[in-house]
């Protein structure tokens, strides 16, 4: 398999993440493609223009990020990082889901802030911090302790929190909430994390 990444991309860390958390690193190709500020380099793959992108062996395409975390998810049925029924899939899911969210906003500051000072928006770059404050705070009630399970709504937390502070630590959004930076503090410590951080 080929992973088109962007060495910053949190969304290709998280698959990184789960790829090594599985044991599955060793099987993946790391193939750079970075899709600013020209999309043609993965748009044959991606038509959306976004890495990351598995391609498998036979050559098919799998994007976004959920989905080929849940592809690799599969591939290892040992101690799957997404539950396969009940309400705690959909916990890990709706974690996700939140920490994506979250990834979204720090994302769409920090590409407002690379335009041109006279073309950046105030009023959106304070939308997306108020969204990414608000779900940092929420996100105190949706954290379970890192231990021997490590499940995806942890992982996709973690890589929001890691990206909060690679691109916007002057803001200090990840460590509003003890429970939070507990959490990270102790996230970022583990093998998948530490092999994963951005340059």
């Amino acid at each position: 398999m080929k992973l088109l990444h962007s060495p910053t991309s949190p969304y290709v860390r998280k698959v990184r993440v789960v790829a090594l958390e599985k044991g599955l690193s060793s099987r993946i190709e790391l193939v750079p493609a970075n899709p600013w500020p020209d999309p043609t380099v993965v748009a044959a793959a991606n038509p959306l223009g976004r890495v990351p992108v598995l391609l498998l062996e036979d050559g098919t395409p799998i994007y976004d990020s959920p989905v080929i975390c849940e592809y690799l998810d599969s591939l290892v049925p040992a101690r799957p990082l997404i539950p396969y029924d009940g309400i705690g899939r959909w916990l890990v899911l709706r974690r996700q889901a939140l920490a994506d969210g979250i990834l979204d906003a720090a994302v769409a500051m920090v590409l407002e802030s690379r335009r041109p000072a006279p073309e950046q928006s105030a009023s959106s770059q304070a939308r997306a911090e108020a969204a990414i404050r608000r779900s940092v705070a929420a996100l105190g009630s949706e954290l379970a302790p890192v231990g021997d399970t490590f499940d995806l709504g942890q992982i996709s937390i973690a890589v929001a929190l890691g990206y909060l502070e690679f691109r916007l630590g002057h803001l200090e959004l990840g460590t509003a909430e003890p429970r939070v930076a507990d959490f990270w503090a102790s996230a970022r410590l583990r093998p998948s994390f530490l092999a994963t951080q951005p340059g």
